[in-house]
């Protein structure tokens, strides 16, 4: 069964709700829905890979619905590319999707592995549309999203193989974070996270981060945080991939279309000048 938790437990601080506004307020953003349409997957995630040029060439009345579908496809590919770190996965096990947003990489893994997938977000809005469309893909009794807090899910200790965040540790403290999976994985189990963070070796975040936190009402951590965070919860990296090359295309692309919503420049500036990484982090529960 999904959960509703009352909201004051849920939302706990003044910073929490702010957020959970941001994203109930947001319900009609087209970079979201119109690339959800189509084929029915909603990401709240960015891309990896390089884009097919010719979808900018021919029919200038279409070329905005070709870009609209390549950019959906680097999502999805994005999100493909977590889910093959997440190791061996049995029908059997339990899976946890930290800020699960519409639901779309937890459909995406209950179809890959068969097993349980239970998504938690301090969205209500998102929460309901995320089991709304389980209930249309006739999984709801295997796919359920939760009112929570990920910083408190609830969930039983050892209940989990494998968790992931994607894009949404820079809304949270990150020692709470990973205090609270190191609690929920079972000894062994797979921690996959994929998130932007700034450079420490600059000695500060330049005006493009500070520009994405600002938009997005989030905190962007520095990268050594995570790695911190991390060996002080039980959870040590076993494999590291800079992204970064892998998703300027994603941002270059996304600017030439009718989704824009002017965030692509403090992308693409932060992450050429180097004061920005999209990393991937994997790392086993000991």
């Amino acid at each position: 069964m999904t959960t509703t938790a009352p909201m004051t437990d849920v939302l706990r601080t003044e910073y929490q709700k702010s957020v959970a506004s941001y994203w109930n307020t947001n319900q009609q953003d087209p970079v979201n829905l119109r690339l959800g349409e189509v084929d029915g997957l909603y990401h709240h995630h960015y891309g990896l890979g390089e884009y097919d040029p010719s979808v900018l060439e021919g029919d200038e009345s279409t070329r905005d619905q070709r870009i609209i579908e390549e950019l959906h496809r680097l999502e999805t590919a994005q999100a493909d590319v977590l889910l093959d770190h997440l190791g061996d996965i049995a029908p059997g096990h339990l899976l946890l999707d930290a800020g699960s947003g519409r639901g779309g990489t937890s459909f995406m893994a209950h179809e890959r592995f068969g097993c349980q997938v239970d998504g938690v977000s301090i969205s209500e809005y998102q929460v309901g549309f995320a089991n709304t469309q389980a209930e249309e893909r006739g999984v709801a009794d295997r796919v359920r999203f939760h009112f929570r807090n990920m910083l408190d899910t609830q969930f039983p200790t050892g209940s989990r193989r494998a968790i992931w965040t994607n894009e949404t540790t820079m809304y949270v403290d990150l020692f709470e974070l990973f205090d609270e999976f190191s609690r929920l994985l079972e000894y062994g189990g797979r921690y996959v996270c994929i998130t932007g963070c700034s450079n420490d070796v600059t000695g500060g975040r330049s005006k493009a981060v500070s520009r994405i936190d600002e938009h997005y009402t989030c905190n962007i951590h520095p990268r050594s945080e995570y790695f911190k965070a991390m060996a002080a919860n039980n959870l040590v990296p076993i494999n590291v991939v800079d992204l970064t090359p892998q998703t300027i295309p994603y941002w270059e692309l996304r600017a030439k279309c009718s989704v824009a919503t002017g965030i692509e420049d403090p992308f693409l500036t932060a992450y050429k000048e180097g004061s920005f990484h999209y990393l991937l982090i994997v790392a086993d529960r000991i």
